[in-house]
């Protein structure tokens, strides 16, 4: 499967940026139940343009882009899911950097944080290389996927709540389509659990009232609501964020731990850091 962002085939293919994109306000999300694949369910998330704030943010980003990139073409636009369509493993971030995917068109491709969580994951045999710096630079997941609960770059990396609440019917179609094969979640950071708690209620999965609270290394078992699906192991890993990796509170053993435990649920084959 191309898990590429949806139309993309040459990093340049953004240009202009006036009036990008062809769907307008909610449209976008409008009867995302007949969406039967992740590749429909990409191009149209890759198109959204329902939460005015984050549309000119994005945007805004891309037109002025950093010094160090001033020479490349942003993507600008909403970042889909990254990885193939039978994972057993969900990663869940925050949301796209905005030099990082929001440059790059990828999750986790081409900031500091992508570096954390892709070195851990090839450390841990998941993925195919230790580095994500551009779309088309090879990389390959292993039964993982990639995703968040907002799509676009937000101001200060901090999407609204209004802003999170308008992007779940995104993330509760990735979730019931990645249902078959689905077994265990790795969410990074407290903003993703709360996110996606909501998200796994919506896709059809029980989540225990009280709901519970996120901690680094904590481990929750949702169940199928109709027993039509199996269970999902839930794992609460700190966000891989400059922030906590500058500062220890996450180290690469920490992440490397709480990938291999949730590998392992998920019915993955992980092999021993040699670093």
């Amino acid at each position: 499967m191309d898990s590429s962002p949806a139309g993309r085939s040459d990093p340049d293919i953004v240009g202009d940026l006036d009036g990008l994109g062809t769907v307008g306000d909610l449209d976008a999300l409008a009867d995302l139940d007949d969406l039967d694949a992740l590749t429909d369910l990409d191009a149209r998330i890759a198109g959204c343009r329902a939460c005015p704030r984050l549309v000119a943010w994005r945007e805004e980003v891309a037109r002025t882009r950093r010094a160090a990139f001033a020479d490349q073409t942003y993507w600008g636009r909403p970042v889909p899911g990254y990885g193939p369509a039978d994972a057993s493993l969900l990663v869940v971030g925050l949301a796209p950097a905005a030099h990082g995917g929001n440059r790059t068109g990828r999750m986790f491709t081409g900031d500091r944080s992508g570096d954390v969580l892709y070195a851990a994951l090839h450390d841990v045999g998941l993925a195919s290389r230790g580095t994500s710096v551009s779309a088309d630079d090879g990389l390959e997941l292993y039964g993982v996927r990639v995703t968040s609960p907002v799509h676009c770059a937000p101001p200060a990396n901090k999407p609204t709540p209004d802003e999170r609440d308008t992007c779940r019917p995104w993330l509760v179609r990735e979730l019931e389509l990645l249902r078959p094969t689905l077994r265990s979640v790795v969410v990074l950071g407290a903003f993703g659990w709360q996110a996606a708690l909501p998200a796994f209620a919506a896709a059809g999965w029980t989540v225990p009232r009280p709901r519970p609270v996120f901690a680094h290394g904590a481990r929750v078992s949702l169940g199928a609501q109709d027993g039509s699906a199996a269970s999902v192991e839930l794992f609460g890993c700190f966000h891989v964020s400059q922030r906590n990796t500058f500062t220890g509170r996450l180290t690469p053993a920490m992440l490397r731990d709480v990938l291999r435990t949730a590998a392992g649920a998920a019915g993955l084959t992980t092999r021993p850091y040699e670093g």
